[in-house]
């Protein structure tokens, strides 16, 4: 379910009393302020955009310079910013739907092809968030152990590949279901045809275990152990960076718990409209947009955590820069040629292997 998708939900909602009246004529007492809900949700979609626009952009052009050298973890954290950098550029699209009181006017392409992107993006990032954390694990902890992308060009993309249509094939089983609806207003929806309530609680569940619970066991375990390893090492840089390990698993799950929270309520309310009160239901249907807007913050905390907070992208991000801008003097020439800066790498890219930062393992 995407932003609009509560909207088609309530009108397979709507439970009747034993005098045939809808229970929500009668119960309902909370009123909610709609007009600044569109407000804070065109803020915060502007705010994702900006911001995620210019992060992933550029971590995906200092990246991608190096991806033939990279590790298996720096080569999840490309494909995660390519993923975010996707849906960040949706987010015009939805920032007018939301000023409008979800009115779409982009046509019916644009309606399927947004909501495929936003799906993509759901699963793909959690998927190679989970692989990235994965592979931080086997280098830091069982390097005898093969990695997952192995540095074998061929089996890397092709195992990238499979995650890629893995996520594809999850999206298209919401996105074959969307469609520009013209009731008042034209709107974008995911409407079944036949068996609403049962496509409603499959996909909830799929999205549920595929794109949070198993990510989330797969990073907290292995965020645990990697803490352990690295508490337990004789080198005092990683020791120091121990709290980071916890700060990537309490990220990935605060910002995607409350979203599949709501998602679960409505599952409820669905399966038994009379468990719920009018009120609660009413909050449910107010915040859902928020927090699905919320969790969309992922694309602009994922390249702080993973890259910007690394010495090694920091180190490559200052190397790019410098090709750019005029040529040194004479004296930094020799100090060059003295095979100064050769050393200094070779002495970070030493302490990197004992570091806790994703994009520093093996980069």
């Amino acid at each position: 379910m995407t932003l609009e998708d509560v909207s088609a939900h309530e009108f397979h909602n709507t439970s009747y009393d034993y005098n045939n009246t809808p229970w929500f004529f009668y119960e309902c007492t909370l009123k909610l302020d709609l007009d600044s809900r569109r407000i804070t949700l065109f803020l915060m979609s502007l705010f994702t955009f900006m911001v995620g626009l210019a992060e992933n952009a550029l971590v995906l052009w200092v990246n991608w310079r190096r991806r033939h050298m990279a590790s298996g973890v720096l080569f999840c954290v490309i494909n995660v910013s390519l993923s975010d950098l996707m849906m960040v550029l949706t987010q015009p699209f939805f920032m007018l739907e939301f000023t409008m009181d979800k009115v779409w006017i982009w046509g019916r392409f644009l309606c399927r092809v947004t909501h495929l992107i936003f799906m993509l993006n759901f699963y793909s990032s959690s998927f190679f968030l989970a692989l990235m954390t994965l592979e931080r694990y086997l280098t830091l902890v069982r390097p005898s152990v093969r990695p997952f992308f192995p540095q074998d060009r061929l089996h890397r993309w092709l195992r990238c590949g499979g995650v890629w249509l893995l996520s594809l094939f999850l999206s298209l089983l919401e996105n074959a279901h969307v469609d520009l609806l013209e009731w008042n207003e034209p709107g974008c929806y995911v409407m079944p045809e036949y068996n609403f309530a049962n496509w409603w609680m499959s996909l909830t569940l799929l999205a549920f275990f595929f794109q949070f619970l198993g990510p989330s066991i797969l990073i907290v375990t292995c965020n645990v152990l990697i803490a352990r390893a690295v508490r337990s090492a004789p080198d005092v840089q990683g020791r120091r960076d121990v709290w980071l390990v916890h700060v990537y698993s309490l990220v990935f799950v605060v910002i995607w718990l409350p979203f599949h929270l709501v998602f679960l309520m409505l599952l409820v309310d669905d399966m038994d409209p009379h468990l719920l009160s009018c009120n609660m239901v009413d909050v449910l249907y107010f915040s859902y947009d928020i927090v699905q807007s919320l969790s969309l913050f992922h694309c602009v905390l994922n390249p702080i955590l993973y890259n910007f907070m690394s010495k090694s992208f920091r180190s490559n991000l200052l190397n790019a820069v410098a090709q750019y801008l005029p040529p040194p003097d004479a004296e930094a020439n020799v100090n060059a040629a003295d095979g100064t800066t050769g050393r200094r790498t070779g002495n970070q890219r030493k302490l990197s292997n004992a570091s806790t930062s994703q994009s520093d393992v093996g980069s």
